[in-house]
């Protein structure tokens, strides 16, 4: 198989899967020979902020003993919004489920809501990985049958 089968094989698994939806082929649109790093750079940039939301989340359901409902809120909805903007469905969708634990002011709901969305979170991250390092070989290819 090819590195661009391979790279085909995976994107289409990752949609059915529920990893990514149609907002990611969006972003993907907007990337060009002007800009040929932009996913690469934006996944970069959703990695890092979305590993910082969740340590967050974590130092506010584990390490305190009184919960701020409202941080956690506020942290989940930022994670919502650009898992929405990268289409990241499944983070997404944890993070929409996560809501109904902390309106409820429900401490191990959102615990075990905590725990699922870093499942999806890392899934989302070790496929994406993957996919930049396909692109790469792929664009090593292309670049030295040009050389």
């Amino acid at each position: 198989m090819t590195p661009t089968e391979e790279l085909n094989s995976l994107m289409n698994w990752m949609f059915s899967e529920g990893l990514l939806d149609q907002q990611f082929q969006q972003l993907q649109m907007l990337q060009d020979a002007s800009n040929p790093d932009f996913v690469s750079e934006v996944i970069t940039l959703f990695c890092k902020d979305s590993e910082i939301i969740l340590a967050e989340l974590t130092k506010l359901l584990r390490d305190q003993p009184v919960v701020d409902f409202q941080k956690v809120d506020a942290y989940v909805h930022q994670l919502k919004g650009s898992s929405s903007s990268v289409g990241a469905n499944n983070v997404k969708l944890a993070c929409i489920h996560f809501r109904q634990f902390y309106e409820e002011n429900n401490k191990e709901g959102c615990f075990s809501s905590l725990n699922a969305m870093e499942r999806e979170y890392f899934r989302l991250k070790d496929k994406l990985g993957t996919m930049l390092q396909l692109e790469q070989r792929i664009q090593a290819y292309e670049s030295s049958k040009h050389n």
